[in-house]
């Protein structure tokens, strides 16, 4: 099983995060890029996360044998009407280590920081029809409706996104 631990500033690596998001692109998942990811788009993207850090962003990272091999981020609403809420991002798992229940561990660890951080209501979207889809719903997310033609796709195209929420208890 993985250990859940959350990633802050001091031991943040970003060539491990690097390799999680150009895997998950290359495999094809919606998560803002297109294949192949450019080291670039990668590096820029997670020094921003790490910046987001010290702004109340959560990094959970999974770790098999201290490899990190999966990730997730809660990015709490600062606005003062959404001071419940928060946004579910970027759940990453490695091809390799896909169906041993790591996304589903940091799911619920994702939940339990929501939940420390008086974070009730949780959102988040995914690509209609994608093992995260199912994920999601086995995990009491309800879904709000589709968006068409949300994200560019790397093989061209467009495809839909489908918009899901949780009230923690």
């Amino acid at each position: 099983m993985a250990a859940i631990r959350e990633i802050g500033r001091s031991s943040f690596d970003e060539r491990a995060l690097l390799e999680l998001l150009r895997d998950a692109v290359d495999a094809g998942a919606s998560v803002g890029y297109l294949a192949p990811l450019p080291d670039a788009d990668g590096n820029t993207y997670w020094r921003a996360v790490k910046a987001a850090l010290a702004e109340g962003r959560v990094l959970l990272g999974a770790y098999v044998d201290e490899r990190l091999v999966g990730s997730v981020q809660l990015d709490p609403v600062g606005k003062p009407n959404g001071r419940h809420r928060a946004e579910v991002q970027k759940l990453l798992v490695l091809r390799e280590f896909r169906g041993r229940g790591i996304a589903k561990a940091l799911m619920a660890a994702v939940e339990r920081k929501a939940a420390e951080l008086d974070r009730w209501l949780l959102v988040l979207d995914t690509v209609p029809g994608q093992p995260a889809e199912k994920l999601y719903e086995r995990l009491g997310y309800r879904r709000a409706g589709v968006v068409p033609d949300y994200a560019e796709k790397s093989g061209g195209g467009f495809e839909p996104t489908v918009i899901f929420y949780k009230k923690l208890e």
